[in-house]
């Protein structure tokens, strides 16, 4: 006897996942078309700025990302704490994704022993897990299987925890029972459009990395911001959270985690942009260990506080 999506989904939650969900490959025709046309609209427009990856063909055919795949089982972790940002204009203000632990460390280690079970349980069978680590477009599989829906400002909602969760998958070479597809709550709602100051939500369900805060306080290597942006950070030097923090579903049902590794280290919560502004190769070192902000290297530090302190 093989696999059950049930079991699946009870081992998930036994190994600390809080949501898990399950889709075909076979069964994704018309779905994954409007998917790839999207991400290649998108593309078409320039809206990837330098991050050339979002172009690689094998996220537009998840078989080119493993042979033979025929489900995809999408899981996500809560990382919402409820700690609070000061306010203060000398401080400075960093993603909630990346308070705590590196997130890919901690949910990478799960998808690990997940996939090993399932090896166990079947030896015929063949996976491969991603989480931000491969061309998958894991909000599109997320919806696919039920997680949640795809929002106007391009995060991935859940019912149960709102956008704060991050996203993994497991390519298998089994066919398991899937889940309904979500269908989408944001409904007249444009609450991300408007709170945008630099605009970057161009239309619903579509960002320009561009106009966006987050792509060029993390991604931008440039010596300089655009001074659209500069002039627009608002104390953010990592990350941002305006479409976030100001969506219904956030605020109405985020729920703390109960992964400790989410919770903030200390110097992440409120920063000081002073400090941030002559951050050395080496209280970089030290501050961001085992941290998802190391993708920020120091010169990108000083870069985004200063721009904020020549005002």
């Amino acid at each position: 006897m093989g696999l059950t999506a049930r079991e699946v989904k009870e081992k998930a939650r036994e190994i600390g996942f809080h949501a898990v969900g399950i889709a075909s490959v076979e069964e994704m025709d018309d779905y994954r078309q409007k998917a790839v046309n999207h991400l290649q609209r998108w593309l078409d427009k320039g809206y990837q700025a330098d991050m050339e990856w979002m172009a690689n063909p094998r996220r537009q055919d998840i078989t080119q990302c493993m042979e033979g795949v025929k489900s995809v089982i999408s899981v996500a972790l809560n990382y919402y704490t409820p700690h609070e940002r000061s306010g203060n204009a000398e401080d400075a203000k960093i993603s909630r994704y990346g308070w705590g632990r590196d997130y890919h460390r901690i949910i990478q280690k799960r998808l690990k022993i997940f996939t090993q079970w399932l090896k166990e349980r079947d030896e015929d069978l063949e996976a491969r897990y991603y989480v931000d680590t491969g061309p998958i477009q894991d909000k599109v599989w997320a919806q696919k299987a039920g997680l949640g829906w795809i929002a106007k400002n391009g995060n991935l909602i859940t019912r149960n925890y709102g956008s704060w969760v991050f996203l993994g998958e497991i390519l298998v070479n089994i066919p398991l029972e899937v889940d309904k597809p979500h269908t989408s709550h944001c409904g007249t709602c444009s609450r991300c459009i408007s709170a945008c100051p630099t605009e970057a939500i161009t239309e619903p369900f579509v960002v320009d990395a561009n106009r966006c805060i987050a792509y060029h306080t993390i991604e931008n290597r440039a010596e300089n911001l655009p001074s659209a942006i500069a002039l627009n950070l608002n104390g953010w030097v990592a990350g941002c959270d305006i479409c976030q923090d100001v969506c219904p579903w956030n605020q109405r049902f985020a729920q703390p985690t109960d992964i400790e590794d989410f919770n903030p280290y200390p110097e992440n919560l409120n920063p000081k942009l002073k400090e941030l502004a002559q951050l050395s190769e080496e209280e970089w070192d030290k501050r961001f260990t085992a941290s998802a902000l190391r993708r920020i290297k120091p010169p990108m530090w000083r870069r985004n506080a200063q721009a904020q302190l020549n005002k």
